[in-house]
């Protein structure tokens, strides 16, 4: 076997160079121990990591800079250089130069992924205001890289060790989450969910839990009537094609009486409904990943947190996690290509 053909290539796009992405990043990928099955490959401009290798010390941060991918490097820290110019690396200042670069970077490590060029891409944390323009409306990485692969759908996956947390309306603003919700839908996030249970993280028949809507689940229809219309029927619906799928549970007392522990994977009905729980159990190691796409993509639970940037406060787990688990992920899909 060549080592060279076989050894997977890991994408990591640096996100914004003023937030906490580029330090999270390096910190993750330092230690050579953790990227010994896979070859990182990180989208950014030399000069913004030199700039925090030397702000922050790491001084065992060695990386080799490459002008396009076929020039890689295995066994070694990658960096391709996405635009000629590097843009102004101030630590905690939000600006325009730096969301377009976050863009820009983006757009390069997703167009390498379709091509199927790098295995999988960790995408570190990106600010939406200042990524937004006339031009696009990026409303986050999920939909983005959802659209840009062809997929009509995909699912939130948020993952630590055995918590997994998907969400059938995602990026929604509240007000406008009860019109979203339909049986449909729910059906078809909770066969993403059970379809990536088994395909992604190697589960044989999963077991999940759906939350309600409203609280006490609604209370038989005292405190909201979309369990009883849409929840409840969709539910009714996966249990006849043989799936096990149970609920609805009131989401307050579900993980009070810590019942994420009985289930394979939990369907949110919302954003702040299953990722604040999830956050409280595992903000440090938790990741989010993006299931129900033809490609593997995974990110840090965490945003740009432009308050501690450039201080190395930072902690690195969460960005850690999100590439052990491509990494995992792509060994499941691919067990011929481990290495030594």
């Amino acid at each position: 076997m060549n080592a060279k053909k076989s050894r997977p290539i890991i994408g990591i796009s640096i996100g914004d160079i003023n937030g906490i992405g580029p330090e999270v990043t390096m910190k993750a990928i330092m230690d050579n121990r953790t990227h010994k099955s896979f070859t990182p490959l990180i989208y950014a401009h030399g000069k913004a990591l030199t700039f925090y290798r030397k702000l922050l010390n790491l001084e065992d941060f060695n990386f080799v800079q490459i002008r396009s991918i076929e020039e890689i490097q295995h066994k070694k820290i990658n960096v391709i250089n996405v635009t000629e110019e590097c843009p102004d690396v101030i630590p905690g200042v939000e600006t325009q130069e730096a969301g377009k670069f976050a863009l820009e970077v983006l757009k390069a490590a997703v167009n390498d992924l379709k091509a199927g060029k790098i295995q999988a891409l960790v995408t570190a944390p990106v600010n939406k205001n200042n990524i937004n323009s006339e031009e696009l409306s990026f409303i986050g990485h999920t939909e983005f890289i959802t659209e840009a692969v062809g997929s009509s759908s995909s699912l939130m996956l948020m993952v630590a060790e055995q918590l997994r947390v998907g969400l059938v309306t995602g990026h929604v603003p509240l007000a406008k989450v009860s019109e979203t919700i339909t049986k449909e839908r729910i059906i078809q996030k909770a066969n993403l969910l059970l379809k990536s249970l088994e395909n992604d993280f190697g589960i044989n028949k999963p077991k999940i839990a759906v939350l309600g809507l409203n609280p006490h689940a609604g209370e038989e229809g005292l405190l909201g009537e979309e369990e009883e219309k849409i929840i409840k029927p969709a539910i009714r619906e996966l249990k006849d094609q043989n799936k096990y799928v149970f609920g609805p549970y009131p989401a307050d007392g579900f993980f009070g009486m810590m019942h994420q522990t009985k289930f394979d994977g939990i369907l949110a009905m919302y954003h702040d409904q299953g990722l604040i729980p999830f956050k409280s159990i595992a903000f440090s190691t938790g990741v989010n990943f993006t299931a129900g796409l033809p490609v593997v993509r995974t990110s840090p639970d965490h945003g740009t947190a432009y308050n501690i940037a450039g201080k190395n406060l930072a902690d690195e787990g969460s960005m850690r996690a999100a590439i052990l688990l491509a990494s995992d992920i792509i060994a499941l899909h691919h067990p011929e290509e481990i290495l030594d």
